[in-house]
């Protein structure tokens, strides 16, 4: 399943990412004691290398087993599934909205990894059980790299972080040469028929642009946005992603929409919604995703 954190509060990446890189870019090995600013502002201070680490949400989970933590991960949240063979025996300790904080706590956990959400108020839930909290996740596409670093600071794994932001960016980069030339196309984006859709300016807003497809949502209404149903048949995309046709054909309004008539609509499979969804180490798998649906030409 995928997880989206709603941030609702967001100091400037750019402070965080000095006051976590700037003395030891470069270095090889952690210094410890290390003090971080999380999403919320918080501080938050790791006395020596974290070796009980417990991740509240997919992309944490992901990111640590892709820097090479995996080892220090002795519990996930009830959502964490890839990759299935290191995460399908670690407990489960519920979710960011329904946290088991005796379970977790009962573990004695270093550090958990959580989100922003004051929605959830996971971070906030942790720290008062006496936790050490890191809570924060990337929103935007620059933030997805800026987060693999912060782990890989925080864990003492920044050599395994540099070689993933590379391999990432590289693929990311030969995929969106792929479509560079081919026209853009306008895109709705479904998270949920609330209808919840995403802007420009989040992580699937950009992995959107990148393969040649425009959001229908303008960059005023935030990153991950509710819509009123009248501006997408208003809007009129070429292209729907994140639900059926026979979905689309049962809104009001929706079957003389472009999308719909030519059946341009499309909902992705289970694996590909949830590297979709995940800020993580997955980036790659969701741009090729979105490629296939906005322009399938392009992969022949």
């Amino acid at each position: 399943m995928s997880h989206l954190p709603f941030r609702s509060f967001r100091p400037g990446a750019a402070l965080l990412i000095a006051a976590v890189m700037g003395a030891t870019q470069g270095a090889s090995a952690t210094a410890y004691p290390l003090t971080v600013t999380d999403d919320l502002g918080r501080s938050v201070t790791l006395k020596a290398q974290p070796r009980r680490i417990v991740s509240m949400l997919p992309s944490h989970t992901e990111t640590l087993i892709a820097i090479g933590a995996g080892a220090q991960l002795i519990a996930v949240d009830r959502f964490s599934n890839y990759p299935k063979a290191a995460v399908e025996k670690l407990p489960k300790v519920g979710s960011a909205y329904q946290p088991n904080i005796e379970a977790i706590v009962a573990l004695k956990p270093d550090l958990v990894l959580a989100d922003e959400s004051s929605g959830s108020r996971l971070t906030e839930k942790l720290a008062q059980a006496g936790l050490t909290v890191y809570g924060g996740t990337g929103q935007t596409f620059n933030e997805v790299f800026e987060k693999i670093a912060v782990i890989g600071k925080l864990t003492n794994h920044e050599a395994g972080a540099t070689r993933l932001i590379t391999s990432m960016r590289a693929d990311l980069n030969t995929l969106q040469a792929s479509v560079l030339s081919l026209p853009k196309v306008s895109t709705y984006y479904e998270i949920d028929p609330s209808p919840y859709s995403v802007g420009p300016n989040s992580f699937i807003g950009a992995l959107i642009a990148r393969a040649g497809g425009q959001t229908i949502v303008p960059a005023a209404l935030g990153d991950f946005p509710k819509l009123d149903p009248e501006r997408i048949v208003n809007s009129n995309p070429q292209v729907m992603i994140g639900l059926t046709l026979d979905d689309a054909r049962r809104r009001p309004g929706w079957t003389g929409l472009q999308a719909v008539k030519a059946g341009r609509v499309f909902a992705p499979t289970p694996e590909e919604r949830d590297a979709l969804s995940r800020p993580g180490p997955r980036l790659p798998d969701a741009l090729r995703a979105l490629i296939r649906f906005i322009h399938p030409e392009a992969l022949k």
